[in-house]
């Protein structure tokens, strides 16, 4: 009998278990449907008895960005009219006419011209101003404006106005407009004699397939190939399945690349390599930065977890995050988080907290001593929460404020405009250099030009006086610190001088894109890129890459 009694008392409390846990499940249900109630009431009394009349569309999409708030940024409403950029970012497709744009003062000028692009095939040539679009003028219309009216739906037309930069004489085109297809593989080649160089900007549809058919075809062209070096750095990602695609050329089948956990549990999923390898064996060196995120860090993860290859540069961004796109009435979209991911080693290398937040409402970043320890497979230690760690690390080149100025102000682009009309025939971007001759041709050009600027000691001076003048030290000081000031100030002929090679090295880059559009700059680039140059002499030391793969700290 007693047993009976315990056994109903059991029965009992474990029917009263699960009507509380049903109780929270409805009592959340009640509060998102009372809520909804008393928005869509609010809204409705607002709208009828407010003084002056509310756009809906505006106001709705205020609250929108309201919740949008409590989440991470990946999280996003995408109404239909920017369904474009969405559909870019998985296709790297999208319809215009095929170029880049910058607007400095008054003016937009072309940019960049993208090879077999209708604005390629019409003639116009980087450094070409944007005159009218449409017969509207654009004299002082806001870059993003511009950028709108170049793009449209394949087999529209554009009436385009452009100035010839030098000359200054107008022409009128009839652009129409195509499918652009942002190529993912935005370089390839054989570098330093032996070295198979890839570099890719975004995992796009195909993206994967593009790689392998590059690496092919410098298998092909260089037999005795020493090793390959994946560029990844600056690329901000993209599709998942394409990272698992590009990981299946230099890994074997059955590997595990990345898994997703979110809390739709059915959605849970682990990727796997599905093919045999094009080559298992080739040294692989694996280049990130700051801003390789994403599916960049899946791959870059995968092959320093597998201990596949070496990863070289900077840590990467730290974005372990996975989005799904879910419908909306009137073909919207919401692009919402749905899953962590996580690499072989079992490691999420999210490096912001967006659940935690400061007071200012910024979010945190995971603090090193709150970071996890795992091992690679061979047994090599890996950290989570912050991005991928490189084998060897390269510190990160950081320009100058001149030539930052430089370029910001667009006298690099102008004076490459003119180097190219001044040269109708240059050599190869490999060997091109520019003479000294050349470099003081350019410092004349900048004679009269307005290029000032703060140098960054400068700036922290006066941060440190602002500081100074509010907590009421100043007054004791100022003789010290106009004293330090004078001693600071800079003289532009001499910071041209200090940073000659900095500057001739931007300056070349920047006249072979005219020569060579995009290629151009990227193969000069490689001739003085630091983190390139520490793969190369990695793949060029055996020895010395496999230390890298056993090192057991």
């Amino acid at each position: 009998m007693r047993r009976i009694y315990k056994k109903l008392v059991l029965f009992s409390l474990l029917g009263l278990c699960l009507v509380f846990a049903a109780f929270r499940t409805s009592d959340k249900y009640f509060l998102i449907a009372k809520n909804l109630d008393i928005f869509a009431a609010f809204y409705r009394e607002l709208n009828t008895y407010y003084v002056e009349d509310l756009p809906p569309e505006k106001l709705m999409h205020k609250g929108i960005e309201a919740m949008l708030e409590e989440t991470d940024p990946f999280t996003d409403f995408v109404p239909e009219e920017e369904l474009d950029e969405l559909r870019f970012m998985a296709t790297g497709k999208y319809g215009g006419v095929g170029t880049s744009i910058y607007t400095e003062g008054e003016w937009t000028s072309i940019t960049d011209v993208y090879e077999g692009s209708p604005m390629a095939k019409a003639g116009v040539k980087a450094g070409d101003i944007i005159v009218s679009l449409n017969g509207k003028s654009a004299k002082n219309m806001e870059q993003d404006d511009i950028s709108l009216m170049l793009k449209g739906n394949p087999g529209t037309s554009l009436d385009i106005v452009l100035r010839h930069p030098l000359t200054g004489v107008e022409k009128a085109y009839k652009i129409i407009r195509d499918d652009i297809n942002v190529k993912p593989v935005s370089y390839s080649g054989v570098i330093r004699n032996d070295i198979g160089y890839i570099k890719m900007s975004q995992f796009t549809e195909n993206s994967g397939l593009q790689v392998q058919q590059a690496f092919e075809k410098l298998k092909q062209s260089q037999p005795q190939l020493k090793g390959l070096i994946l560029d990844l750095r600056g690329n901000p990602g993209g599709l998942l399945e394409e990272a698992v695609t590009l990981s299946n050329i230099f890994i074997d089948k059955n590997q595990l690349i990345v898994s997703t956990k979110g809390k739709v549990k059915s959605w849970d999923r682990e990727y796997k390599t599905s093919q045999s390898a094009v080559d298992a064996q080739v040294p692989l060196v694996v280049l990130t930065s700051r801003t390789s995120a994403s599916a960049a860090e899946i791959v870059a993860g995968a092959v320093q977890d597998l201990d596949r290859g070496v990863v070289v540069g900077q840590r990467s961004y730290g974005k372990g995050l996975v989005q799904t796109t879910r419908p909306l009435p009137y073909n919207a979209k919401l692009k919402v988080t749905t899953a962590r991911y996580y690499t072989p080693s079992g490691r999420c290398i999210q490096a912001i907290d967006y659940s935690h937040k400061t007071e200012d409402g910024e979010a945190v970043y995971v603090a090193d001593s709150l970071r996890r320890s795992f091992v690679t497979a061979g047994g090599r230690p890996v950290k989570d929460g912050g991005g991928i760690e490189p084998d060897a690390k390269v510190e990160s080149m950081v320009l100058s404020q001149v030539a930052i100025t430089l370029l910001r102000k667009q006298f690099i682009f102008d004076y490459a405009t003119r180097y190219y009309y001044a040269h109708p025939q240059v050599k190869p971007a490999s060997q091109f250099s520019l003479t000294d001759a050349e470099f003081n041709d350019f410092e004349k050009f900048l004679d009269g030009k307005d290029y000032s600027y703060k140098t960054r000691s400068e700036e922290a001076l006066e941060g440190f006086r602002t500081t100074a003048e509010r907590e009421k030290y100043y007054d004791g000081l100022s003789k010290e610190f106009d004293a330090l000031q004078q001693k600071m100030k800079h003289d532009k002929k001499q910071d041209m001088l200090k940073n000659k090679t900095e500057i001739r090295q931007l300056l070349e880059e920047e006249i072979m894109n005219r020569y060579y559009p995009q290629l151009g700059r990227i193969e000069k680039g490689l001739s003085w890129d630091k983190d390139v140059d520490e793969a190369v002499s990695l793949l060029h030391a055996p020895a010395k890459y496999q230390a890298l793969l056993q090192k057991k700290n």
